[in-house]
């Protein structure tokens, strides 16, 4: 008897569960890390600050408004949203179908057009406009630059910052609040920020930071 014969197919049936083991290994791993893209370049559009310009091309390319995301660099939220709803390729693709979307920098000195054509610093236009007391902030504003609702806080997963943009493209800000909105599409789930258009908000709500000379702000008010 040849002693090669019986160890042959032993040593095929080796090979094929190793490559077996390595195919398995690797479809689960795709599984497990998703595609992700650049929020800078992917979700946020690039602009020179003359925000009223902006909303004249919004008007040009058929969006339904400007989405300001009021930021500052120690924010750990603001990181969040960035490194696990802003970069999934879905929230890009959707957001930026309906909105021109711009950071805004709480604290920065850099000089920007606001709505109405009023030359400001970014900070002041944050503080003094639209009395952004935490961060994130997400304010939407409509073709005419009035602002028609803002979320404050991270959102608890991409799939509730796709309701919100749903939120504000559907007209349903106008009518009800966010949390009754999502109410409506889902099973009620606990949030870390809170959706309106005409109700106060509280600075310091879950998922939020406050700029360091802020800190003791108290409620906030779209208008």
């Amino acid at each position: 008897m040849n002693p090669n014969r019986s160890t042959r197919p032993s040593l095929a049936l080796l090979v094929a569960t190793a490559l077996l083991m390595a195919t398995s290994i690797a479809v689960a791993t795709t599984d497990e890390v998703p595609v992700t893209r650049d929020p800078g370049q992917y979700f946020f559009d690039q602009s020179f600050g003359d925000f009223s310009e902006e909303l004249a091309n919004a008007r040009e390319q058929g969006k339904q408004g400007v989405l300001l995301m009021f930021e500052m660099d120690e924010c750990p939220f603001c990181h969040r949203m960035k490194t696990t709803v802003l970069n999934r390729p879905d929230v890009q693709d959707y957001y930026r179908s309906h909105f021109l979307i711009f950071p805004v920098d709480v604290e920065g000195d850099i000089e920007v057009t606001d709505f109405q054509g009023h030359v400001t610093a970014m900070k002041e236009m944050a503080l003094k406009q639209y009395r952004v007391r935490a961060t994130p902030v997400f304010a939407f504003f409509d073709l005419d630059g009035n602002l028609v609702a803002r979320y404050t806080g991270a959102t608890r997963d991409s799939e509730e910052f796709m309701l919100l943009g749903e939120y504000v493209v559907d007209g349903a800000y106008k009518d009800t609040t966010f949390t009754k909105y999502k109410h409506e599409k889902r099973d009620q789930v606990p949030t870390t920020g809170e959706a309106r258009s005409e109700q106060p908000e509280q600075a310091n709500s879950p998922g939020t930071s406050q700029p360091a000379d802020k800190a003791s702000a108290g409620q906030a008010t779209s208008d």
